[in-house]
């Protein structure tokens, strides 16, 4: 009788070429993104005289360094010299590039899925730690290292050791203005930084099973943030509806065939778990960070907490964060004034996104200046299709080209020191947006709630009578 087995254990198995005496397995890589930081793995290729074995498994996108404005003339030296080195590597080894001016450029982990590069049963990997997103396919994906980038160049394999298994359930349903991302913050926050160290969390529940793709994609995105290894969720329809018809995904026989396969991407009923988490999304509130790290957030109907009644554990790093963000203990959330917004990135980009922020903004005006950064261009192509981009520059908002822009600032899009930003990037940690900056992580929707009113502010009642 075969034993009942998690979707871990069954796109393990299908990779795994040896497994050693200690435990540490060789595994095939069907998908390999690099991007500009991926120069020092290429430089050790270089330095060994190889070359990379399977350039057609092996894409290349521009997104980091991308400028969001003037892609044509660009003139900070180091950007030019980065986006280069990257152009110059994907011509040596015959890659395809989605550079800048590609109609399909955009942030790698927005265009994998997007081009149907990410399909359910693959295992994907990238020299970035958000790689987790394509887990939301029933995809196998993590981030790695330059050493690895460069062993997975040379070899299409990497060494890995089996994770521990977890699964987090979100039985019930979202409220109105409650997202992916606050399911996020919500676990993070609950299990901090180190809950699901090493894991690989595999999300389930009904609350999970009625997101969107571009949900499901924002829940696995921030898996890194609570230390898993990766996250995923099992392919069903939604999936294969979003799949469908990519530039990249199988066609006519092949797809049917996809689909055969894929169906069984699933935990086996009884299959056991190393932890189990479950939570309830109808308890959900909207949720924002007040500290340096994700893990410090709290429903925005709540007050800033005092360390003293924290984990002793925390309580220094929650005084140190309280210094360095400005706040005071016991302050509510709600109200806290904020200098800008963004809205974009790899956990937040996507037209969903746009969508959700759009429909807080529609016939409002922004009382503090932000920024818009679609995750590709063909979501810009689309929000634009959709007026979308109307709405933004109507409220005062600024509307960019396709990049990761304000979440880690490479580009040049930076929060000025002492600045407080809601972003709905994915990192919050002390200068992530620029020497000094203070950023606040949130949906979507609530940083458009956060423009139209200059401070942290419920969603909620914003959107009565408006559909997200």
């Amino acid at each position: 009788m075969t034993h009942p087995r998690t979707l871990l254990d069954k796109l393990w198995s299908a990779h795994e070429i040896l497994r050693r005496e200690d435990g540490t397995s060789i595994l095939w890589v069907d998908r390999h993104l690099v991007h500009e930081g991926s120069h020092h793995a290429f430089g050790k290729l270089a330095a060994r005289g190889a070359k990379v074995t399977a350039p057609e498994l092996t894409f290349a996108v521009v997104d980091h360094y991308a400028p969001t404005r003037n892609r044509d003339q660009i003139a900070d030296p180091q950007i030019s010299r980065m986006i280069g080195t990257l152009r110059k590597n994907a011509a040596q080894h015959g890659l395809r590039l989605f550079d800048l001016m590609d109609p399909a450029q955009g942030i790698v982990h927005v265009i994998g899925p997007e081009q149907g590069l990410t399909l359910p049963g693959l295992l994907i990997n990238c020299g970035d730690s958000h790689t987790s997103t394509h887990g939301a396919f029933g995809a196998m994906a993590f981030g790695i290292g330059a050493t690895e980038v460069a062993h997975v160049l040379a070899t299409q394999t990497i060494w890995q050791k089996k994770p521990q298994s977890m699964r987090i359930t979100v039985d019930g349903s979202l409220g109105p203005g409650v997202s992916a991302k606050d399911i996020a913050l919500n676990w993070i926050a609950r299990l901090g930084t180190g809950g699901a160290q090493g894991c690989a969390i595999e999300y389930a529940g009904n609350a999970v099973r009625d997101l969107s793709m571009e949900g499901r994609m924002t829940l696995c995105n921030l898996s890194i943030e609570g230390g898993a290894r990766l996250g995923m969720v099992a392919p069903d329809e939604v999936t294969f509806a979003y799949l469908k018809g990519r530039p990249y995904a199988p066609k006519g026989d092949d797809w049917e065939a996809a689909l055969a396969d894929w169906a069984n991407l699933r935990s086996d009923d009884g299959a056991a778990f190393d932890r189990e988490v479950t939570l309830h999304g109808d308890a959900i509130a909207p949720t924002v960070t007040w500290g340096t790290s994700p893990e410090q957030a709290l429903p925005v109907t709540e007050n800033i907490p005092d360390p003293a009644t924290l984990d002793p554990g925390k309580a220094d790093a929650a005084r140190a964060a309280l210094d360095y963000m400005g706040l005071p203990i016991g302050r509510p959330l709600d109200g806290i004034q904020v200098d800008q917004v963004f809205v974009g990135s790899c956990t937040n980009g996507r037209i969903e996104d746009l969508r959700a922020a759009a429909a807080v903004m529609a016939g409002r005006k922004a009382k503090v200046p932000g920024m818009v950064s679609p995750g590709s261009a063909q979501v810009k192509a689309q929000a634009e299709q959709e007026g979308l981009d109307r709405i933004f520059t109507e409220a005062g908002l600024e509307w960019v080209a396709a990049g990761c822009s304000m979440c880690v600032g490479m580009n040049g899009d930076l929060v000025a020191p002492g600045k407080r930003c809601a972003s709905s990037t994915n990192r919050n940690f002390r200068g992530r947006q620029g020497p000094g900056a203070r950023t606040h992580l949130m949906s979507p929707a609530m940083v458009a709630a956060a423009a139209v009113t200059g401070t942290i502010t419920d969603v909620r009642p914003l959107l009565h009578g408006r559909s997200v």
